[in-house]
């Protein structure tokens, strides 16, 4: 079963006619609708998962599920949305696609990027400073650690970024430039510096002269440490001279360190009739605990929107993407997580919270989704990806809470690591978050990705399982309503042992959904930590 999600029907000021907005993965279609709903339930039909009402069309969001895979135009679209019984009079409106592609921090225009091997740390065979800039200067934004141990380069970042500009950005791994005192600030401004100064210098740049305070700085690695910074000065040529829109590939790399895997993607939107793109660059395998920022994340767009907005939309993405991932619970002293918008997309300025601004937080959203999964997959000697959705919280804030209580929770990560479906612990972890629920009324199910995106969603194939005579595959129920139920240890076990796992948590509290991601806890993770600064 596939589901069209994100079926949503507003007012529209103008004529105050029912405006449509149809997801289906990343497509979206709009169109004006007029209508129905006759309350059937045909065998073999389309339905709607949302109560079905005689009233007319109305506001919010309605799911519809098809045993069909794609929706592969609109004629079919319309003809799913006849099958359900809603009468189109109209359907006016383009195709809009969101759509991700390749190129990392370099997708959108005028962003180009490289790295370098400066030999910062001995041993490292692979780059390890990377360099990001934008033709001109840029809208910018960031969010950074709460941990109140903060390095270098986090200081001299979150002052630069008050301003609300910013136009390249500089990263060394090996050495995060934390507890450092005085030196390391000033090895931060000299490298921010370098940077200045090799930017200006290049012949025939586009860019010109770069203002030295519009270089940002990011280190990673050993805490307690000096930067060898003039290692990173005599290689600020080389880092230059290579930018291109190709150099991505070398920057995802030159800001990894415990990394197996490099992280990035892009995404396309469309905003004001303008083609907008979005791409993103992370780090981040252990000492994962976000709370404002990531390990370090770094995100372009030639989107055409204010620092003010900028700003705000970043703030609200992550409370629902990167801030809902735990790796092994430590908050980093230099999480750091900086957006960049330069405009040369041609759309009209966000200066305000209106359509356009909803449209560019869509896309963000899905960036950062993507984003925040592949740190939590790829934790220190992970094997598993632990997705955990709470459902019926009394807020989206408490859902949210409780779902990272869960996948923070150490003796979680082991039971998943060691295919142990000792519910248990999942109780227990809710109980001391510090939010408000109902054990009494606590349901918990385990379940295998494809069985939940077959559904559509984790919420989905619970409905799905719970209309089915027989328990289905990849989805098992461990606990009903704070008490043990009678399972399949052996199914648990098969269900356990995928590379991702969903763990669904039901309360009967309120209607609010949240998500957190997370890994187990593996014997890796301790040998890759026992040695880290040796």
């Amino acid at each position: 079963m596939r589901v069209f999600e994100s079926f949503r029907v507003r007012k529209t000021r103008k004529n105050e006619k029912n405006l449509l907005f149809l997801h289906a993965g990343t497509r979206r279609y709009a169109g004006v609708a007029f209508g129905k709903f006759d309350g059937r339930e045909a065998a073999g039909e389309p339905s709607v998962s949302e109560p079905r009402n005689t009233g007319k069309l109305s506001s919010g969001t309605h799911r519809f599920l098809s045993t069909e895979p794609e929706l592969h135009n609109i004629a079919y679209l319309l003809q799913i949305l006849y099958n359900t019984c809603i009468f189109i009079r109209a359907f006016y409106m383009e195709c809009i696609i969101m759509q991700f592609i390749d190129g990392g921090v370099t997708a959108p225009k005028g962003f180009l990027a490289n790295g370098v091997l400066a030999g910062i740390k001995a041993g490292r065979t692979k780059e390890d400073t990377a360099l990001f800039v934008s033709e001109k200067p840029c809208a910018a934004a960031g969010v950074f650690t709460k941990n109140r141990a903060q390095a270098e380069p986090v200081k001299l970042d979150r002052l630069r970024l008050s301003r609300r500009r910013a136009q390249a950005v500089i990263i060394n791994t090996g050495y995060a430039n934390a507890g450092t005192g005085e030196q390391g600030a000033c090895n931060a401004v000299r490298t921010a510096h370098a940077a200045a100064v090799g930017l200006s210098s290049a012949d025939g740049a586009p860019w010109g002269k770069i203002d030295e305070d519009d270089v940002l700085v990011c280190s990673t690695g050993v805490i307690g440490q000096q930067v060898p910074v003039e290692k990173i000065e005599a290689h600020i040529d080389e880092l230059v001279k290579g930018l291109s829109k190709e150099g991505h590939e070398k920057a995802r790399v030159g800001i990894m360190t415990t990394d197996t895997k490099y992280k990035e993607c892009a995404v396309q939107t469309e905003i004001g009739g303008k083609t907008v793109t979005l791409g993103t660059m992370a780090k981040g395998s252990g000492m994962i605990h976000i709370n404002l920022g990531t390990m370090l994340g770094f995100i372009t767009t030639d989107c055409a929107i204010s620092g003010e907005m900028l700003d705000a939309a970043l703030r609200e993405s992550i409370e629902g993407t990167y801030n809902c991932v735990s790796v092994d619970g430590d908050t980093s002293t230099n999480d750091t997580l900086i957006i960049m918008a330069n405009g040369l997309a041609g759309n009209k300025e966000i200066t305000a919270k209106d359509d356009d601004y909803k449209a560019f937080l869509e896309a963000l959203n899905a960036l950062n989704t993507q984003m925040a999964r592949k740190i939590a997959g790829d934790g220190e000697g992970a094997t598993h990806l632990l997705e955990c959705t709470v459902k019926g919280a009394t807020s989206v804030e408490s859902a949210r809470k409780l779902a990272k209580s869960v996948i923070s929770s150490s003796l979680v990560k082991a039971a998943f690591f060691g295919k142990d479906a000792n519910w248990g612990r999942i109780l227990c972890a809710l109980g001391y978050s510090g939010e408000i629920f109902t054990p009494e009324k606590t349901s918990l199910y385990f379940m295998t990705a494809g069985f939940a995106e077959e559904a559509g969603c984790p919420l989905c194939a619970a409905k799905k399982a719970a209309a089915a005579e027989k328990e289905p595959e990849g989805f098992i129920k461990v606990c009903d309503h704070g008490v043990p139920v009678a399972f399949d240890e052996e199914k648990a076990k098969i269900i356990m042992s995928e590379h991702e796992v969903k763990i669904l948590v039901v309360l009967e509290d309120g209607d609010a959904v949240g998500k957190a991601w997370g890994c187990d806890l593996t014997y890796e993770y301790v040998k890759i930590n026992g040695d880290y600064r040796t």
